[in-house]
């Protein structure tokens, strides 16, 4: 199988989509010892040094010229955006009721594909892309007990949807240059001034104390999801087509609430089952739709 097959990029994919399904979960657990401007900056700092050291590794060449630029939208996405949002929501909301406004992800991420890298979907992509948001908005509907209750929380996590998005449609163009674990560690490195500082500002009045589930879910989100996850992630979107691969997000809301209930104890009832088997459908069809995207070179593909 060729290293750009669709095929390679979809389980690529779907690897970094497992790895971020347990993010909100843990950031759950974690704000409720830690505060949020620890969590989102701390796991950049520790990531930021993961990265500092593998780049020295593999002695890996520095980008170039706009390169930097690129960069800072995408730890502007991924590193300050996301977590930031998140930290902050997840204190009023539970992790599963942002679960389901997360779902909204894919749709967003396929729309920044269009506007920067220039990608065609098929009117059957977007059918099924948007069938996939309607089915997110009626979980919203039925497992946070209705449109209604609609909370500040929410916009919170929306902003964290459209940060993501961007920083997800910036890293896979660049991740088809420099490679896509280089992308991630690039842009650790280049946040790490901003997140050592705020963390140490965070730190300064105390240590802060927490109990193990904090630190293990701190931990996890650390490697996890500011690290590791990204080296699958970027590459499956490299290979892409990018909005052909966001949309296997649709099934992170499905596992993010599957795990909130074993982890947290949160209420898993027969209409998020239901739920769940529809967004599946849709991205499955999302995910199969033609999308006209730029040419990925072997190399890109395999970096």
């Amino acid at each position: 199988m060729p290293s750009s097959s669709p095929a390679r990029g979809l389980a690529f994919g779907f690897l970094g989509v497992l790895i971020f399904s347990f993010t909100l979960p843990m950031t759950h657990i974690a704000v409720a010892d830690l505060a949020p401007l620890f969590i989102s900056n701390g796991r950049a700092v520790v990531a930021g040094a993961l990265a500092i050291a593998v780049l020295a590794i593999t002695r890996q060449r520095f980008p170039k010229g706009r390169q930097w630029l690129r960069l800072a939208v995408v730890a502007g996405g991924v590193i300050f955006g996301f977590p930031l949002f998140t930290s902050f929501a997840l204190q009023t909301v539970p992790s599963s009721h942002g679960a389901v406004v997360i779902g909204l992800l894919p749709a967003a991420t396929a729309v920044a594909a269009v506007i920067r890298g220039k990608e065609r979907p098929s009117l059957a992509f977007w059918l099924a892309s948007g069938a996939g948001v309607l089915a997110v908005v009626v979980f919203v509907a039925l497992a946070g007990g209705g449109l209604q209750e609609l909370r500040p929380g929410d916009l919170l996590l929306l902003g964290a949807v459209v940060t993501a998005a961007i920083g997800y449609a910036e890293g896979a163009l660049l991740s088809r240059e420099i490679g896509s674990w280089q992308t991630i560690c690039w842009a650790l490195v280049l946040a790490l001034p901003v997140t050592l500082v705020i963390t140490a500002v965070t730190v300064a009045p105390g240590w802060p104390r927490a109990g193990a589930p904090a630190w293990l879910a701190f931990g996890y989100m650390a490697l996890f999801s500011m690290f590791l996850g990204f080296f699958a992630w970027y590459r499956g979107l490299a290979i892409g087509p990018i909005a052909r691969v966001s949309q296997i997000q649709l099934v992170q809301p499905v596992l993010t609430i599957v795990w909130s209930a074993l982890l947290l104890g949160e209420a898993l009832e027969w209409t998020v089952w239901v739920g769940a088997l529809v967004v599946i459908l849709f991205a499955g069809i999302a995910v199969r739709a033609r999308v006209r995207a730029r040419p990925v070179t072997a190399e890109a593909a395999s970096a």
